[in-house]
């Protein structure tokens, strides 16, 4: 036939509203702004179920990549082509960022295709049955039923196996046998139930709340998967499920250590951390090699991988695996090339190794060339953008953007003036003055490496003046000489360390925290302390938490 026979079902479940709080002018007294979780005293966590929103979320791309390949090993990632997700909190799961737009529904069909044609090159790796000696239309039955409970993440209803059993005897009866399971395949593909997470919960409520349920085995599953791998269950959480034992802690916890172990993990928590660390801009990085001649393009994949595999070693691989081991470790991880270009003695071969650093001058994440790079100018450095990333990815302190009255271009490169000196106006200019005070002073403890994270101690022959201030937090202000020194600082925060804790929280849940999620947030805050920080271990607490085991649910009349 000249065309493919399509399966287009309507993509109806909206992105439901998640939020988080923007300060909405610069002051110069942070810490005087209220926290958008509202203090609520233990008595009240102390008693009852208390779980806050729990907004229905469509798959991201890297979660549809993740479930294609965990449900029909296809690794041709084909949601690298559908269009990029909008970003909300500097995540891209958020939930009231997720809508589908009539080109991302053509994409879904498009890929569902491509991936229904080339599971059928074999069938033999995915049908539970041989349809010569079941026979076809029973084997069908079969493949519906097994392949549409890993798809939905639950058994599939009466109704929803007659339907899916009509289209493969349509798609049958129009060509063949495996005609009628590819219109299975991208049916399932593109329905909202395999698109998006749908969690109804028990049927019954918790006791003496009749706004709050307890989700079900089958959506917990869903949740631990999507949480810790980014994708569907595999055989042993839908065992677990099926068997009812996925609404006891115990168990929950027992999986989420277990699924900690696996290697796609790893490849899970490295998502988190290149949007937490906005990683992927280096794609787009435009360095001038006349002003940095050590540059050349092929830096940027490594000053990503070393970013990455470094905090990969910290959170699984370190003794301690705690925040204050991200900012303050005196060793990275690095290949021949990397560390020529950082000037020091390291591995022979391109495989990544674990390499000491020069104390006085490079310590943790915050002096890696990635984040150097990323928050600078192609010609010179930048300290509002290093001290605007501090603030907001470390702090949890968002800044509104600029006045439309301002002029937000940096200033040229003057070669008789340090940038320090070039950016003095900010702190004069009574439009400027409330945020750059907030960032640039931050900022210039970072001007001992230029735009792309080189080390230095001249800018433009004047020797480089590193001091800086941190304002506004609740235990780190003061002075300091450097972004050792402020590392040092921050890697002692319990702001920061309670931030790391937010931004999990955002990105494991799908939106930002809400007066409702404050015992959820209380909760999970403890546990990351009572851990020492660790970050294992604060991804485990993410499943402890009443906002991961519960949903509220609307009561007719209120």
């Amino acid at each position: 036939m000249s065309r493919p026979i399509r399966w287009l079902p309507a993509l109806a479940l909206p992105a439901m509203l998640g939020a988080g709080a923007v300060i909405g002018a610069c002051t110069g007294r942070l810490g005087d702004v209220p926290d958008p979780v509202a203090h609520v005293t233990a008595d009240l966590c102390a008693t009852g179920v208390h779980p806050g929103g729990a907004p229905i979320r469509r798959m991201t791309r890297f979660e549809y990549n993740n479930a294609v390949r965990d449900l029909l090993g296809d690794t041709t990632r084909p949601a690298d082509a559908f269009v990029a997700e909008e970003e909300a909190l500097g995540f891209n799961n958020q939930a009231t960022a997720l809508g589908v737009t009539q080109l991302l529904a053509e994409q879904y069909m498009e890929a569902s295709e491509g991936i229904a044609a080339r599971a059928a090159t074999d069938w033999k790796k995915h049908l539970p049955c041989d349809p010569v000696k079941t026979g076809e239309d029973a084997c069908a039955t079969q493949f519906i039923l097994a392949f549409g409970q890993k798809a939905y993440r639950r058994p599939l209803a009466g109704a929803e196996v007659t339907r899916l059993q009509q289209l493969y005897a349509w798609g049958k009866q129009q060509l063949d046998f495996s005609t009628g399971l590819q219109l299975v395949i991208q049916a399932m593909l593109q329905s909202p139930r395999f698109l998006y997470r749908v969690e109804m919960g028990m049927p019954d409520p918790v006791k003496d709340q009749a706004d709050v349920t307890a989700l079900d085995s089958w959506e917990m599953a869903a949740r631990l998967s999507f949480l810790i791998w980014s994708s569907v269950p595999d055989d042993e959480l839908f065992d677990a499920a099926a068997a009812d034992k996925l609404r006891d802690p115990a168990a929950i916890e027992a999986q989420a250590r277990r699924m900690l172990d696996d290697p796609r993990a790893r490849d899970a928590v490295a998502n988190f951390h290149a949007q937490w660390l906005g990683l992927g801009r280096i794609e787009t990085l435009d360095k001038d090699a006349s002003v940095y001649p050590a540059y050349t393009p092929a830096l940027r994949q490594l000053w990503e991988k070393e970013t990455l595999s470094f905090l990969d070693h910290v959170v699984f691989d370190d003794a301690k695996g705690d925040v204050k081991t991200m900012l303050t470790a005196p060793y990275s991880m690095m290949n021949a090339d990397l560390a020529a270009f950082y000037g020091i003695k390291g591995p022979k071969g391109d495989g990544f190794e674990q390499v000491s650093l020069d104390p006085a001058q490079r310590a943790g994440l915050l002096t890696q060339a990635s984040l150097l790079a990323v928050n600078a100018k192609p010609n010179q450095s930048s300290p509002v953008h290093r001290g605007k990333f501090v603030r907001e990815r470390l702090l949890c302190q968002p800044l509104p953007p600029p006045p439309n009255n301002v002029n937000i271009q940096p200033p040229d490169v003057d070669p008789k003036a340090t940038t320090r000196e070039k950016f003095a106006q900010h702190s004069s200019d009574p439009y400027c003055a409330g945020c750059h005070k907030l960032m640039d002073p931050i900022g210039f403890g970072f001007e001992s490496y230029d735009g792309i994270g080189e080390f230095r101690t001249t800018d433009h022959g004047f020797p480089v003046d590193a001091t800086g201030a941190l304002t506004g937090t609740r235990d780190s202000d003061g002075p300091f000489d450097g972004a050792v020194e402020l590392a040092a600082r921050l890697g002692e925060s319990a702001e920061v360390r309670e931030c790391v804790a937010t931004q999990w929280f955002r990105f494991g849940y799908g939106h930002g925290e809400e007066k409702a999620d404050s015992c959820a947030m209380n909760q999970l805050q403890d546990a990351f302390r009572a851990s020492g920080y660790s970050v294992k271990e604060l991804l485990v607490a993410l499943t402890r938490t009443d906002a991961f085991r519960y949903r509220s649910v609307v009561v007719a009349g209120k």
